[in-house]
């Protein structure tokens, strides 16, 4: 068994520090790097990207909605051409930066309100997928394992889909993300992320909060950097996949 390892990262912002990502890339296979619509400026790029470079860690660009006062985490009203556009900008931001490092990008995973929309609506889901191909079709569009729209997405503009689980998240019973509005929706507790990582792989399921036990199938899976308990989640999920025996590898 095989799984890539991904995190969110680059999310900080001119004096304003988030997440652990010195900390947290030994840890991880792929990188998600934030494109300064939701955070990151042209010099928390820079680092980033060399940084993952450094660490042989694959790298991806990380789209938002362009909402710095709410970290791409509230719904917008944009318009599939308006997202196609901000897509294709925020990925030939990273990818530039990757170049300039000597590396090149693997995938494109959207984030935040962009991310969750889409994974339910079919237009923005094709609005991002075209984004993306315009820019190179060989790139993979990661999103939320189960979502119809955006593997379908994929499948229209020639992009690979690689479906995605989030290890210290909590689900709903329809597959989606628990909503961070609600309590108990981060998972603090490394022991208890690490474990539904194994879960996600080894029996291709998780337990929803109510019990519900929901099949998924996770090509790669998430924990986010701005998750108080990152560091400390990345080296026990790190540590748990190689104990039972799955291969941490890129995409």
């Amino acid at each position: 068994m095989r799984v890539d390892l991904n995190c969110d990262m680059g999310e900080s912002f001119g004096a304003y520090a988030l997440g652990a990502d010195a900390e947290i890339l030994p840890f991880i296979t792929s990188a998600n790097v934030a494109a300064g619509f939701h955070a990151g400026d042209p010099q928390v790029i820079d680092r980033t990207v060399a940084l993952a470079v450094k660490h042989g860690v694959a790298l991806g660009a990380h789209p938002g909605f362009p909402d710095l006062v709410g970290f791409g985490r509230r719904a917008m009203s944009c318009t599939p051409d308006e997202v196609e556009a901000m897509v294709l900008y925020q990925v030939a931001v990273v990818a530039g930066f990757a170049r300039a490092h000597g590396a090149a990008l693997h995938h494109v995973k959207p984030h935040g309100a962009l991310y969750n929309m889409a994974a339910q609506d079919p237009s923005l889901a094709l609005a991002i997928a075209r984004g993306i191909a315009r820019f190179d079709r060989s790139l993979a569009l990661v999103g939320l394992s189960g979502s119809r729209a955006m593997e379908q997405a994929a499948q229209a503009t020639g992009l690979r889909f690689a479906a995605e689980a989030f290890a210290d998240r909590a689900y709903n019973p329809d597959g989606t993300l628990v909503s961070r509005r609600l309590p108990n929706a981060v998972l603090t507790d490394p022991a208890q992320a690490a474990a539904q990582a194994v879960q996600m792989v080894k029996e291709q399921m998780v337990v929803a909060h109510d019990g519900t036990r929901v099949a998924i199938a996770a090509e790669t899976i998430c924990l986010h950097g701005d998750n108080p308990a990152a560091a400390a989640n990345a080296r026990a999920i790190r540590a748990a996949l190689e104990a039972a025996q799955v291969k941490v590898i890129p995409l």
